[in-house]
């Protein structure tokens, strides 16, 4: 072996593939902190680990490693070593897995835990048969319709999209120009957050959040919190079936992916048959880069549609922008939002 074989030899390393292999092990400690409420319990400052024990009713045997691997992860602050140590959160964990912080992203990792680990475990099998892999496999029922009959496991889910999406809504409110327009209709818009979001930042806009009729409920008791009943209208449809209000600006918040290429391309013509000239549809989603080779995270959640979905994937701007433009749309543009999500807009 020549001294430059060697070299190229030493310098090539599994260290980035160990790492990924055993990911899940980080993942699960952290969902699992988060299921537990850790973080919330840390909320009015540090514990002895003994304090945190009791309080979540943890055995002995490991919650030492437990919280100690929370500090070397990052997700935990830590004063001492052990029996006399004090642990506390980081100013992100205080600030985002704080179940009483208006900031609280944490509904998203507890979806995560309770069905996405899971699930995701049959990911080979998603691949190969091209099947989903949730709740159908064991009550023969589609995603929606299972998680819509549960009342419970529906809240969760809200929840879990609004702790993904706050983010994404509160940087569109600032990002897009609302200011042409009068009225927004937020389709599939859960718990009413997008309109919440954009309503709280343009006092001169109109918005209407509809969705499925198990949702109303949720999304109406939200609004009603906020004191935004005044501002935002909240309306059951099925827009499978039904046609879209009409309106200056319509938005769908991580709604497009759930559907085939068949059904994308409806719910976008849907959209533009409801928008007058000039109005705009604009849609949040983990965007795919053109290239397919940047947005790992986008294109690990058109992984998720294949295990959550019959026929859902995510896409890049320019699919969009085909799609939208054999609509009848004259044009679409991209703006980056939070992380690995963006809109993509097209006007009418």
């Amino acid at each position: 072996m020549s001294t430059i074989e060697i070299e190229q030899e030493q310098a090539v390393s599994p260290v980035h593939i160990l790492q990924t292999g055993m990911s899940f092990w980080p993942a699960k400690t952290l969902l699992t902190a988060v299921k537990l409420g850790l973080f919330t319990e840390l909320a009015d400052g540090p514990l002895f680990a003994s304090e945190i024990q009791d309080r979540l009713k943890l055995h002995e045997r490991s919650y030492f490693d437990f919280l100690d691997a929370l500090v070397a992860l990052g997700f935990l602050q830590r004063a001492g070593i052990g029996f006399t140590a004090t642990y506390e959160n980081t100013p992100e964990t205080a600030l985002f897995l704080d179940r009483n912080t208006p900031a609280y992203v944490g509904g998203l990792l507890e979806m995560a835990n309770d069905r996405l680990y899971p699930y995701w475990g049959d990911l080979e099998e998603a691949l190969r048969t091209g099947l989903p892999q949730n709740e159908i496999k064991r009550t023969g029922k589609p995603l929606f319709e299972a998680i819509y009959a549960d009342p419970s496991g529906l809240e969760i889910f809200l929840e879990g999209m609004a702790g993904a999406q706050v983010g994404n809504f509160m940087t569109l409110a600032e990002a897009f120009d609302f200011s042409p327009y009068k009225k927004l209709v937020d389709i599939g818009g859960a718990n009413a957050l997008l309109s919440v979001c954009v309503a709280q930042r343009h006092p001169a806009l109109q918005c209407l959040s509809v969705d499925l009729p198990p949702v109303a409920p949720i999304a109406q008791k939200n609004v009603e919190k906020l004191e935004l009943t005044h501002r935002i209208q909240v309306g059951t449809l099925d827009f499978t079936s039904q046609a879209f209000p009409e309106a200056d600006v319509i938005t769908m918040g991580n709604i497009l992916h759930d559907w085939n290429l068949e059904e994308k391309k409806m719910l976008i013509g849907k959209a533009y048959e409801a928008l007058p000239a000039g109005g705009a549809l604009v849609v949040i989603e983990n965007i795919i880069d053109d290239e397919r080779k940047e947005n790992a995270f986008g294109l690990m959640m058109s992984l998720n549609m294949a295990v959550e979905t019959p026929g859902g994937f995510d896409y890049t701007h320019a699919d969009f922008h085909q799609w939208a433009t054999e609509a009848g749309f004259r044009s679409t543009a991209k703006i980056h939002l939070a992380g690995p999500s963006s809109a993509v807009i097209a006007y009418k």
